[in-house]
């Protein structure tokens, strides 16, 4: 089934992924083995993307479509009340306006049982630092494609130690081009190769 609907979400075929989607889950079918199926898709079509065989049409296209599939699933993955696993802040960086990627991670945290607090794109340091401050979150998610957000990442945490709040918060960052360097660079923990590792981090600093 994962691999059908990964097939069907790269070719945007809108109407067959949403078909799909509500098919498996009135089958029963574990409701992250289907955000998995479409987190393979959005990879396909991410690294089309990459290759110049997509256009930015395309990505837009199916980011919609993925979020409304993920609108469809997130009702059957909803935590029992009370039972939020922690918040956790997320927001692409200042300077920077890509959030597909973002979204997915934010999607796929809050089927993990996260607050997720998600501020958007082009999100300035202190705007990050007020919303951990107004929501005692303990992990901090900073995403990036563009190279000039490894600036903006390495001012955040820096902006984050100036209100001395460093040792109580983890940081964890993610984008293409993000690797080993710019975690040295920007200050941050550890940064997710893609979607399915960010939540595996979050999970270990988080106690999951």
């Amino acid at each position: 089934m994962s691999e059908n609907l990964a097939k069907m979400l790269v070719e945007l075929d809108e109407q067959g992924v949403l078909d799909e989607v509500e098919a498996a889950l009135n089958r029963g079918k574990d409701p992250m083995s289907i955000v998995e199926g479409l987190r393979q898709g959005m990879a396909e079509v991410g690294r089309r993307f990459e290759e110049k065989e997509y256009f930015l049409s395309e990505l837009i296209m199916s980011a919609e479509i993925f979020k409304e599939a993920i609108a469809e699933i997130e009702p059957h993955l909803k935590p029992e009340e009370g039972n939020s696993r922690g918040v956790i802040v997320l927001g692409t960086v200042k300077g920077d306006l890509h959030d597909i990627g973002k979204n997915i991670v934010a999607a796929l945290l809050r089927c993990e049982g996260y607050e997720v607090r998600d501020l958007g794109v082009d999100v300035p340091p202190d705007k990050f630092i007020s919303t951990i401050k107004e929501t005692g979150a303990s992990l901090l998610a900073l995403s990036g494609l563009l190279t000039l957000a490894f600036d903006s990442m390495k001012e955040t945490v820096d902006v984050l130690k100036k209100a001395g709040m460093r040792d109580e918060v983890k940081v964890i960052i993610g984008g293409g081009p993000v690797n080993e360097q710019v975690v040295e660079y920007s200050g941050a923990d550890a940064f997710g190769s893609d979607a399915a590792q960010a939540v595996k981090l979050a999970n270990g600093y988080l106690g999951g």
